[in-house]
């Protein structure tokens, strides 16, 4: 059976931690985030996780051979799973085509890049109503938000590049009712 393997992107205010939410449940996916893997494997003590707080500790950024070997061991752990969603990894090329390579190892290549799509306008004024709730002082202030925006468009576009010359780069529009946008998400996924 193959898995069902998603990448989910988006600029900040998109929606992706409300969809990915319903797509966990809808299809049962196991949610691998790389800022919790690296939390739960220093938790843990385990030999990556010891590597990686020693690299932290030195202010360093953790290299993509030590994360690909934390999302290899989280997959290893949940083998039965229907598939995976991938949030905030990869990030860029080369951590993309590590991934498929280790995916494809196992014969359990990545499904599609889904990218929910929303206009710059419609984004700052979902983070700046998501600052007055959230209390997050980087969704106050429309510069910082703007710059959020464009640093994720800059370092996201190879990725679209990226998945697109592989067929499996999906832009949904992200703009509507959670409902509406969880549904083309949903028809998309097929």
């Amino acid at each position: 059976m193959n898995k069902l393997n998603i990448v989910l992107f988006g600029p900040p205010g998109a929606g992706k931690g409300t969809q990915s939410e319903f797509l966990i449940k809808k299809f049962g996916l196991v949610h691998l985030s790389t800022g919790d893997l690296l939390r739960a494997e220093i938790k843990d003590e385990t030999p990556l996780g010891l590597q990686a707080q020693e690299i932290m500790s030195r202010g360093e950024l953790v290299s993509d051979h030590i994360v690909i070997g934390m999302i290899r061991n989280r997959i290893d752990a949940n083998n039965t799973a229907p598939g995976f969603i991938f949030d905030g990894f990869p990030r860029t090329k080369a951590q993309a085509e590590a991934l498929d390579e280790m995916l494809n190892a196992k014969s359990q290549p990545i499904t599609a890049m889904l990218a929910l799509e929303v206009p710059g306008p419609e984004l700052v004024r979902r983070l700046l109503k998501r600052g007055e709730t959230s209390g997050r002082s980087d969704d106050r202030d429309e510069q910082v938000i703007a710059n959020r925006i464009a640093e994720y468009e800059q370092k996201t576009s190879p990725l679209k590049d990226y998945y697109s010359a592989q067929g499996k780069y999906k832009g949904i529009n992200g703009v509507g009712s959670v409902a509406d946008i969880t549904e083309r998400l949903v028809e998309v996924i097929g």
